[in-house]
Formats: C-alpha cells, structure tokens, sequence
C-alpha cells in the first residue's frame, strides 16, 4: 500500500512556484544553497524509515519500475521541500521509497530536462540529495533512439561512456562555485559508468535470456525537445555514439562528483531516421509504446542485478 507525504509544515511552506520557464533566466548565483540540499534531505529522512542505498531514476515510459517496490512510501514531488517539478508526459512527478528484492531503493518517476527551461543545476537537483540520504549507487534509465546499426525496438543498451553534446557548448551542471562538500572542482569523467556495476548487469541480462537484446554502448546526450535531423544522426553515429537521448549525462557528472557508483541503461525506443529516402518520422508517443512494451525486461533486469550490488561507501 502507498502512504502519501504528509503536508508540509509552516518551516518547510514555500510559495507558489513561477512556471518553469521563468528558470531560464536564473544565473549561478541563484543556485541551490548546501544548505537547501540538506534541508531536502533531512525532510525526506524525517517522513520515511526507509534508509536506499541505491536511486533508480525512471525514463520516459519505465515509471512503472518503482511500482516493483515493496511497502512503498510515496511523495509528489510538488510537496518536497524546494524540488523541482516535472512536466514531460510519461513522467508522474514522485520519489517513491521502498524495497526490492530485499534492497532498499528510492525511484524517481520522472526526471528533470534542459528542455523544460530548467537551468541544469536544478535537473540535477535531486542526486546531490540522494547522496545526502546515503545513496551509494545511482541507476540511471532513459528511453533513447538507436543510432548502431545492430539496435532495434526493445534492445537495452548497458552505457559504457557518453557524449556530453551541451557539455561542449559550456552546459554543464557543475559550473559556477563549486561546493567542496559535495566533491572536487574537477572531478573525473573516464570511469564515469561503473566497471563492475555493468558487468553485473551484463551478467544478470545473461542469466535472464536477454543475450541476443543485449548491447553495450556509447550514449550520447543532446538538448532536445526537437528529435535528431538525419544529419545529426550521421554525425552522432560517427562521433563514436550508439544511442541518442535528451538527458542521464547531466546526472551522471553531479552523481560522479559526490562520489556515487553509476550504472546507465538505456531502452532502444525508436531507431534514428539516418535515410534520406526513408519515410519514419520520430515521436514520443512511439517512444512511450515502446517503452511500456519493452518495460518487463527492463523490470526483470534491474529485480535481478540490484540484490547483487554491494555497498561501497561513497568512495570516490
């Protein structure tokens, strides 16, 4: 059975939020406090017993993953003391806390993106939270288009390294002043995607079946909301990238700099248009089919890899 959050109490009574695109125009200086991650924090730790060592967060169309979790605590994230909102269809917008397979587990049903208007430092808000509640490992999820050759509709793809596209235009989470308590000012991205966190899952994918469905590869993040030209898709191909997608890198920097074990996996939704003469048009609505279609595997994955992760002590 679900509990809902309790109501917050005038200490935690904010006002109303401005529509989120009014985020664009915040700067660094209007950054989260340290203070306000942990304010956060302990509000969550205060309204549940359940203590995860390990965040799922669920991409477009696998939200269902979090309604695995057993004597589950739920809270919107409009009733969470200074956290964002979601505003994507396919993302319900609650960090629902439980356990499974005897793990306990905190799952984000929706994220956060560049393209709602939020400034990156806010998309990313609530990992620096789940370090503060003791979180050791991050689980990263995301619908994404296939750019292999080899991908199709339904495959998963275990992320080996990603292509930070924003990153290269200066968008990344991490800049302005750096809080030392949350990690160093530059942190490195070349063990990004933990090694034996993928060959776990690698494994487990094995043990299920899933061998023939199974890749490993490179994902690349962009923008968005607009899905990839075919040029783009060319390009991103060549540049080394396997899948494309609209968020995951951005979690994954601020996850690595508060030294959080990472393990990405992307669901192959849609197969990028890289044909001029070809007649496919990407949308999310084919994105959220394939997804709700292909969720079971993904479930079965992670039921089977999250008893077999260990603790690691927020070694970076």
């Amino acid at each position: 059975m679900t509990t809902q959050a309790p109501a917050k109490d005038g200490r935690y009574q904010t006002p109303r939020r401005p529509h989120v695109l009014a985020s664009l125009s915040e700067s660094p200086a209007q950054m989260y406090s340290y203070e306000q991650y942990k304010e956060t924090a302990d509000w969550l730790l205060a309204n549940t017993e359940h203590r995860p060592l390990v965040a799922v967060v669920c991409g477009s169309g696998l939200g269902n993953l979090a309604d695995l979790l057993k004597e589950q605590v739920a809270f919107k994230y409009e009733d969470i003391p200074n956290f964002p909102e979601s505003t994507v269809p396919g993302h319900a917008g609650r960090l629902v806390f439980g356990n499974l397979n005897g793990k306990p587990c905190v799952c984000m049903q929706g994220r956060f993106h560049m393209y709602e208007g939020y400034p990156l430092w806010k998309v990313t808000f609530p990992i620096r939270v789940f370090h503060l509640i003791g979180v050791q490992t991050l689980i990263v999820t995301n619908a994404a288009g296939g750019l292999h050759e080899d991908y199709r509709v339904g495959h998963i793809m275990v992320i080996k390294d990603h292509i930070n596209f924003p990153g290269f235009a200066g968008q990344n989470p991490l800049m302005g002043p750096n809080e030392d308590r949350f990690g160093p000012r530059f942190p490195p991205m070349s063990d990004a995607y933990d090694r034996d966190l993928r060959k776990l899952a690698m494994s487990a994918s094995r043990d299920l079946g899933y061998a023939a469905e199974l890749h490993e590869g490179v994902y690349c993040g962009i923008g968005g909301p607009s899905f990839e030209t075919i040029a783009e898709c060319r390009f991103l191909n060549r540049l080394g990238a396997d899948a494309v997608g609209m968020s995951t890198v951005h979690e994954v920097v601020v996850a690595r700099h508060c030294g959080l074990r990472v393990l990405g996996i992307s669901l192959i939704t849609n197969q990028a248009v890289m044909d001029y003469n070809s007649e496919a048009r990407a949308n999310h609505e084919e994105v959220l089919k394939a997804g709700r279609e292909s969720a079971k595997m993904m479930e079965k994955l992670l039921t089977t890899l999250l008893p077999r992760i260990e603790t690691n002590n927020n070694v970076n």
